[in-house]
């Protein structure tokens, strides 16, 4: 059972899913705050439809993902200026897409094995390169989150007071949603559309249900992340099922409990006056 490690292609499995385990943990915290978990599954679905834009004209997969995700990142980000908003310009940016990636498949006579590829991953398949290309753009977005962690946070739980402080909420807005934009490029060529969705909500919405402290969130959104992945690539290995299935599905088992039971928790500190903001 655990021989599988002496083999090349799960070490990389593993190291690259940690990486991307640790990039949508950060920035899922964020898309949790801010409202924004809408335009996370959107951005992943427009990927598929650049990938397919991509592979009709004959290009790379990779830079129809960046050209449609980094371009509906800003559109949503320009068209939703309020909270209201933004559900419907989310909807209208995926919908719009979704058609067009339908449009382009029918265009295609092949078959679009790279596109199709898009949507399941193929983290058991990948190279050391691939492994180094997502740790260089990981990297990169990690740094940028850093530099703009405090205006950044500020802007998400308070945007109207930040405003009035000087804080540019609204360029803002653009940057985060292009960084989140980047990750899904990145990360769906080796994990898929599943599996980014899932690591980008699931850890992030059961950490945010556990504390209200934004560091001790995104540390456990991390650890979290990194449980579902390693355990989904190890029961993967040694059955038949998919990464996919196994990492959505703990997922999901993990944040029920804690979303039925975080209520009672939460009503218990604030009567025994434990809660600090």
């Amino acid at each position: 059972m655990f021989n599988i490690f002496q083999y090349g292609f799960i070490q990389n499995a593993f190291v690259a899913g940690s990486i991307v385990a640790v990039v949508t943990a950060l920035l899922g915290y964020f898309l949790i705050v801010r409202g924004l978990t809408f335009a996370g599954h959107a951005l992943s679905n427009v990927g598929f439809a650049g990938a397919a834009g991509a592979v009709l004209a004959g290009i790379h997969p990779v830079y129809g993902l960046l050209l449609f995700t980094v371009g509906a990142g800003a559109v949503i980000s320009v068209l939703g200026k309020r909270i209201r908003e933004r559900d419907v310009a989310v909807g209208v940016v995926m919908t719009f897409a979704l058609g067009l990636g339908i449009l382009f498949l029918s265009l295609y006579h092949g078959f679009a094995e790279s596109a199709y590829s898009i949507l399941f991953g193929s983290i058991l398949g990948i190279s050391q390169s691939d492994v180094v290309v997502t740790a260089v753009f990981s990297l990169a977005i990690i740094l940028s989150l850093v530099f703009l962690a405090r205006p950044l946070m500020f802007s998400s739980f308070d945007p109207e007071i930040a405003d009035a402080r000087g804080v540019p909420v609204r360029a803002l807005d653009i940057i985060f949603l292009i960084l989140v934009a980047l990750a899904i490029s990145v990360a769906m060529q080796i994990v898929g559309v599943l599996i980014v969705f899932a690591l980008l909500v699931g850890p992030a919405a059961t950490a945010n249900r556990l504390t209200p402290r934004p560091a001790r969130a995104m540390g456990l959104a991390i650890l979290l992340g990194w449980t579902y992945t390693w355990l989904g690539i190890f029961l993967a290995a040694n059955t038949v099922f998919p990464v996919s299935f196994f990492v959505a599905s703990l997922s999901f088992i993990v944040y029920l409990p804690v979303r039925l039971l975080s209520s009672r928790w939460w009503r218990r500190g604030l009567r025994g006056g434990n809660v600090r903001a």
